[in-house]
């Protein structure tokens, strides 16, 4: 397999939008490097991510650890850029994808064993949100990303709009639209560029999670004027579209990614 194969990190590699991103970056020329969070049920799904990223010529290296743990996130990187100073290729790593969906689907208010906590709010910002920042901090930090580099976070429309039980997580999406902004501002000197891409409904593990996805599944088909939902490969198409050297000016926006849903919605 060819050394000469920059990288794409995506957090969330295993699943949803993660696992479509991860396998288009391979046919299109990139290694990944995968973080994932897997019990030893899905760990096959795993296995089969990581030889279709081989059968399309990429190497990969998954690492199933807790991507909020500030600890796990240092030995990654530290081994991420053992790994690429071994390859010859120290700047190696041209795409970083935060697709991370875990978090707490609870009302703020209600009887106090329904209602959200402190503990379960915090959580939530900071993996669905705060956790772009550090893993792009020590990535860069590191000398893993030069010039030409892309950043991308996944945020959703229930970032501007309520949905039932969707409160913390909602938060997180526009925190996380805000953090893109800033880390946008700050890097584009190194011409690096960052932005938030803003999914359509998609029918991914994470929504399933979420009270009342079937009703938004039907309600986006009822008003799409394409009459399907969005799709990972629609999203990671776009990624692979845009994040070449020369279109690192495109920075600092909300890509709407869902067929104008978000406009007629």
């Amino acid at each position: 397999m060819s050394t000469h194969r920059n990288w794409a990190l995506v957090l969330g590699a295993s699943s949803g939008f993660g696992e479509a991103a991860s396998l288009a970056l391979a046919r299109a020329g990139r290694n990944v490097f995968g973080v994932h969070l897997d019990r030893k049920a899905t760990l096959p799904n795993v296995e089969r991510i990581r030889g279709e990223i081989g059968a399309a010529g990429g190497q990969s290296l998954f690492f199933n650890v807790n991507a909020a743990d500030p600890e796990q996130r240092a030995q990654v990187v530290a081994e991420m850029k053992r790994h690429l100073a071994e390859a010859g290729n120290p700047a190696g790593v041209d795409l970083l994808l935060h697709s991370l969906a875990f978090g707490t689907l609870k009302p703020f208010v209600g009887e106090a064993s329904e209602a959200i906590s402190r503990p379960q709010m915090d959580m939530t910002l900071d993996v669905m949100a705060h956790s772009l920042v550090y893993w792009v901090q020590e990535v860069v930090q590191a000398g893993l990303m030069g010039p030409g580099a892309h950043v991308f976070a996944m945020t959703s429309a229930g970032g501007h709009r309520i949905w039932p039980s969707y409160g913390a997580v909602s938060a997180a999406k526009a925190a996380l639209e805000s953090h893109c902004r800033q880390l946008a501002v700050e890097l584009v000197p190194r011409r690096i560029a960052v932005n938030a891409i803003r999914a359509g409904v998609t029918d991914t593990p994470a929504l399933r999670k979420i009270p009342g996805n079937a009703q938004m599944i039907e309600r986006c088909l009822a008003i799409h004027p394409a009459r399907r939902l969005t799709t990972p490969a629609d999203v990671a198409a776009v990624m692979v579209a845009v994040a070449r050297p020369e279109t690192v000016w495109l920075t600092g926006n909300v890509l709407g990614v869902d067929g104008t849903e978000d406009l007629v919605g």
